[in-house]
């Protein structure tokens, strides 16, 4: 196995491991993978097969905006420059889409990723079980093995969606997609509390059921199933009734008197003084890195004790922080990438395709309620599975489109690395 080879898996493995493997292999793939491209640069083995995506030029502008925001930003050159880094992670789908250079190195990579999920998903059924293992010494909560309730209860949902739509691609046996499909999906709804995991759980079992139905009967299911299964969730389930009544308790009580002690009441007091930040620099923003000084500022005499003493803590809403930071032309960049993501995934076959639109809505949705591209972990899971997705997606496509002008470049990158 080629170095470049072991890099890929280390980076696919990482996400199911603790944060200071994902930070290893995140540093390994940012070094040599900038090597391996610079060598191809030199050797004028270039792979013109991205040229048909339309992704990697997204992630390059929004970087760049980024970068050059750094010229009108509120805050300090080490605080933007920090911030700068965290917002970076979207190369990490760049560099995987690059350095995966055939469907068998994507496959390899895909079923990596599937190998270290499968490890997390069966740690945290056995803490269920009351069987001690001994890579878990001190939970953060119950049923999660190496990071918070929050962030296992989306990677296990979305993940549940990679196992469902891969099983009939003779990654694993068709019988393994399926349960552990089904055990990442129980798991979120039954055994974890995030309440945004549940939400995550919800799309992409609509969008499951939506594809298993005849075209007209689509529209319809992907309205009625997630409405159906919360429903039957809230009475069946009074851990899920729980969850939801603190969500509308916690909600009432910030509408009423600001009470801003709670997860969801801190979340609207946040949202809240990022939008009025937007309306004080809606076009430019207030610059990378910016978020945290601007609303203390308009938090006031209790902007500390709100946000803590902190430089680069976020509203907990994605949409929101590329507002405050770059202004409406930020929230178009990041709808921007995804609608991107989504088109680039339409080259894919049917099953490729189908998992990086549901990880690409997981994402969407989760970043509704948190940052989760800014955030360390969640960020990376989906930079990552984004990557290791269209990485197969394009390979694939490459193989077996033979008469298309994309055939010619790949196999004329194959040639020239042989």
């Amino acid at each position: 196995m080629s170095f470049r080879l072991f890099l890929i898996c280390l980076v696919a493995i990482s996400v199911s491991l603790p944060m200071a493997w994902i930070s290893l292999s995140k540093i390994l793939l940012f070094i040599f993978g900038l090597a391996y491209l610079i060598t191809d640069h030199v050797n004028k083995r270039s792979d013109t097969s991205l040229d048909f995506l339309w992704t990697p030029r997204i992630i390059l502008a929004t970087l760049i905006v980024f970068s050059l925001s750094i010229l009108w930003t509120e805050v300090d050159t080490e605080t933007a420059l920090l911030v700068l880094v965290k917002h970076s992670k979207l190369l990490e789908i760049l560099m995987l889409i690059t350095l995966i250079r055939t469907v068998q190195e994507a496959r390899i990579g895909i079923s990596a990723f599937i190998s270290g999920q499968t490890f997390l998903l069966t740690s945290s059924w056995l803490l269920a079980l009351d069987i001690p293992i001994p890579w878990v010494t001190n939970p953060i909560g119950r049923y999660v093995v190496f990071s918070s309730y929050l962030d296992q209860s989306i990677i296990f949902a979305t993940s549940a969606a990679v196992f469902w739509h891969l099983r009939s691609d003779k990654l694993w046996p068709r019988w393994i997609g399926v349960a552990l499909a089904a055990a990442a999906v129980i798991n979120v709804l039954l055994l974890l509390e995030g309440r945004t995991g549940y939400a995550v759980a919800l799309v992409v079992i609509a969008l499951a059921v939506m594809w298993a139905m005849p075209k007209q009967l689509r529209l319809p299911a992907l309205v009625v199933t997630p409405i159906v299964v919360l429903f039957g969730l809230y009475f069946g389930s009074t851990q899920v009734q729980d969850r939801i009544s603190k969500i509308v308790n916690e909600s009432q009580n910030y509408s009423k008197q600001v009470d801003i002690d709670s997860s969801s009441g801190w979340r609207l007091n946040a949202w809240h003084r990022s939008v009025q930040a937007i309306e004080m620099s809606p076009w430019l923003g207030h610059g990378v890195g910016s978020w945290t000084s601007t609303v203390k500022q308009i938090e006031g005499s209790t902007s500390v004790k709100t946000f803590g003493e902190g430089k680069t803590s976020n509203p907990h809403q994605e949409y929101l922080l590329w507002g405050v930071e770059l202004g409406i032309g930020g929230m178009m960049l990041l709808l921007s990438l995804m609608i991107c993501v989504a088109r680039d995934a339409h080259r894919f076959n049917c099953g490729t395709m189908r998992a990086t639109l549901s990880v690409l809505v997981a994402m969407a949705v989760a970043c509704l309620f948190n940052s989760s591209l800014y955030d360390a972990l969640m960020g990376d899971f989906f930079c990552i599975a984004l990557g290791l997705l269209m990485a197969l997606g394009i390979r694939s496509s490459l193989q077996y489109e033979s008469n298309s002008p994309i055939k010619t470049a790949e196999t004329e990158h194959l040639k020239a690395l042989s």
